[in-house]
């Protein structure tokens, strides 16, 4: 099912970003999503803040550098709305702002069918529910050193998130210094050096959409270092190479989706990764995740059903959590 553009757009000023009277509001969008921008900006008015919009061209979006000619406007804002086709997130600029107070919400908007991703439902999850998920998992990985995640299928990898917080990320940031994202999810950044394990991706390819055969990977020393080549292995290992980027195959992120109305259909990319009973591995730049690596983009890889233990703690069995 779908909503309205409109709804959409209120869910995230009014729901998720709680947008208060005289708020500067600034919404950064590219010529793919003027659109969803607009509507954005008529309910930012509609809470009686003050909408700013800045067009980036879509084109290099992931790199971030564009973002560093915006710097300066970025430091008079209460809220930013990254509204571009694919995630500025984890870009220096964005992290920059946050730092220096402002709150930020990641809103990559690319889709795969054809249909605004405003329009999709799974916006209408309950943050609460979601916070409340997040929080039991945040609790347990608290000075926790090592995760193991498995699947049927063949998955298993050992992380570890030795001095590293996790975050919820539930749509919603209404406080100072705070950078959420739509993607539903708990998320850590994992030590870029220790990723090691196999990796059956069966789910989505992030912006790539779904897989149409589960592609085996081998992750040694927090790296890919090899794709299975089939045909989605191979579209896979191509879109690496556009970012003309080693780093971008440094291990960045775990993740766990949290989502029960997201379905991991391909129908777009912040869907698929926030889908309940999923988990995703997040590759290249993490530093707003609290990690320390930097590349030229960041997206995230999805499977199905994880088994998920933290220091041997069972929290996640065939995708259920079992906290």
């Amino acid at each position: 099912m779908s909503i309205s553009l409109e709804e959409g757009a209120g869910i995230v000023i009014h729901k998720w970003l709680q947008v208060k009277p005289a708020e500067r509001v600034t919404i950064i969008f590219d010529e793919l999503h003027v659109a969803e921008a607009m509507a954005l900006r008529d309910q930012v008015a509609l809470a009686h803040g003050i909408p700013m919009t800045i067009q980036v061209p879509s084109e290099g979006a992931q790199s971030g550098g564009i973002f560093e000619t915006y710097v300066r406007s970025l430091e008079d804002t209460d809220v930013i709305i990254g509204a571009t086709d694919s995630s500025i997130m984890t870009t220096r600029t964005i992290s920059d702002a946050v730092t220096a107070g402002a709150r930020f919400l990641s809103l990559p908007l690319s889709t795969n069918d054809g249909i605004s991703l405003l329009k999709h439902d799974f916006l209408k999850m309950d943050p609460a529910e979601v916070e409340n998920d997040g929080a039991r998992i945040y609790q347990t990985f608290l000075g926790a050193s090592t995760v193991q995640v498995r699947t049927h299928l063949g998955t298993d990898l050992a992380f570890s998130v030795k001095g590293r917080l996790g975050n919820v990320f539930s749509g919603r940031s209404n406080g100072l210094s705070t950078a959420t994202s739509a993607s539903f999810e708990f998320s850590i950044a994992v030590e870029e050096d220790r990723t090691e394990g196999v990796l059956i991706l069966d789910g989505s390819m992030g912006y790539l959409g779904l897989v149409a055969e589960p592609v085996r990977m081998i992750l040694e020393k927090g790296r890919i270092v090899d794709i299975e080549k089939n045909d989605s292995g191979r579209k896979l290992a191509a879109y690496f190479s556009e970012f003309r980027d080693e780093e971008m195959y440094v291990v960045g992120e775990l993740g766990i989706g949290l989502n029960r109305i997201s379905q991991c259909a391909g129908r777009s990319y912040i869907e698929d990764e926030s889908a309940y009973g999923t988990f995703h591995i997040g590759v290249g730049r993490n530093i707003s995740l609290g990690g320390k690596h930097y590349a030229n983009g960041h997206f995230d890889l999805v499977s199905y059903a994880p088994t998920i233990e933290v220091d041997n703690n069972l929290i996640m069995k065939d995708g259920e959590l079992s906290l």
